[in-house]
């Protein structure tokens, strides 16, 4: 780039910690506008960079001149910001989950189609490292041709992530197994090569709901409460007054490849990662922890019980958030913004993966009974899939 991308962001938040990897003065890009609805929000933003001008005016960020934006506000807000950053041209960058609804999701899509302006969703998981290798000794042919794959998410810090907040209410979230579950779906769907076409699931708020110390956290952020000392889960503090999501989730897919999937999702577990199992038919593998260190195990030899597997993988490690994912994930947004192309994560994924978490809590609070996922018109999928091309001819 021969200058730097002037670069704003809507919601100086949970996601705020992205600025370190846009705000890059005199290295490509800069940013320079910040809005937020809060005065918390608007004071964070300017002790962070001073640099930037701070308003609570979206209008004035619109109209700021900026090359590309961060959408960073809480779930229920993404459309509301994004169709408006979107049909004022400015790229977009849309934190996961795209939105909360079939509709607000679809629109964005669609109006990044019509417009021709640059839509990028924050799937930041398609750039951590035990994600990336195990999705290349996939492509590798190591395990064969994928058949299952499984995760299991320990949510451990989940009742100070998530239920002292507005995370807590179905009216901003749908549910958990949206806006926690959004990151694995996508993940699991990137790992088998297809998406959820049919989805059932069953759930419970099987512990929080029964804790009675509740408070009106309005204002406070994470590090107002959160504490390791907060355990066991019957003994948390100043939950939110309104709990109305699961904190106990299991989903059933059937991928449109024949792939069959499940991904159960716990937030009261002592301990905090995932583990993904991918079957296919000459082997398997399993990541045993899903930071920097820990391993990803491949058997690929038949054994008769439990045996040490074939190879043990070391996961690699990176600097910034999630493994060096957070960095990478802006460097290729901000690459997408200026030139084009295409890049590792995917609007119509992230579409696919909104649909089947809402679909699976609608199961869930229904019957337990399978949902069909509606599809999206051939064109947008086209479109997408093919990155966007509209967007660099002349």
């Amino acid at each position: 780039m021969e200058k730097d991308l002037k670069v704003g962001i809507v919601g100086f938040g949970l996601r705020s910690g992205l600025w370190k990897h846009a705000h890059k003065p005199g290295q490509g890009s800069e940013v320079t506008i910040v809005c937020d609805l809060s005065e918390r929000g608007r004071a964070d933003a300017a002790e962070r960079i001073p640099s930037a001008r701070v308003t609570g005016d979206l209008e004035e960020l619109l109209n700021s001149g900026i090359d590309a934006v961060l959408v960073l506000t809480p779930d229920n807000q993404h459309a509301a910001v994004a169709v408006r950053t979107l049909m004022a041209g400015i790229p977009t960058f849309c934190e996961k989950p795209l939105d909360i609804t079939v509709e607000a999701a679809d629109l964005i899509l669609t109006t990044a189609y019509e417009t021709g302006t640059r839509l990028y969703v924050g799937h930041n998981m398609r750039h951590m490292p035990v994600v990336v290798q195990m999705r290349q000794l996939i492509e590798d042919g190591r395990i064969g041709e994928v058949k299952a794959v499984w995760c299991r998410h320990f949510v451990g810090h989940g009742g100070d992530y998530y239920f002292k907040d507005w995370h807590a209410q179905r009216a901003n979230v749908t549910s958990l197994l949206l806006q926690k579950g959004a990151h694995d779906i996508d993940v699991i769907h990137w790992l088998a090569g297809g998406y959820t076409k049919r989805v059932a699931a069953v759930g419970d708020l099987a512990v929080y709901g029964d804790v009675n110390n509740r408070s009106n956290n309005t204002g406070k952020r994470m590090g107002d409460w959160f504490s390791m000392d907060n355990w066991p889960p019957m003994e948390q503090k100043d939950l939110a007054e309104v709990i109305d999501v699961e904190d106990i989730s299991m989903m059933n897919m059937v991928l449109d490849n024949g792939v069959l999937a499940s991904y159960q999702q716990c937030h009261f577990t002592p301990d905090y990662w995932r583990n993904y199992t991918v079957i296919g038919t000459k082997g398997r593998i399993e990541n045993l922890g899903d930071g920097p260190g820990e391993t990803i195990n491949v058997w690929t030899s038949r054994t008769s019980g439990y045996a040490a597997p074939d190879e043990v993988i070391t996961i690699q490690d990176g600097e910034g958030g999630h493994g060096g994912a957070d960095p990478r994930l802006i460097e290729e947004f901000l690459r997408f913004a200026s030139e084009g192309g295409q890049t590792q994560t995917s609007p119509i994924a992230a579409r696919q993966a909104v649909v089947a978490g809402i679909l699976a809590a609608e199961s869930l609070r229904g019957d337990g009974s399978a949902r069909e996922v509606p599809e999206l018109p051939a064109e947008l999928v086209e479109y997408f899939d093919a990155g966007q091309p509209a967007l660099v001819r002349d």
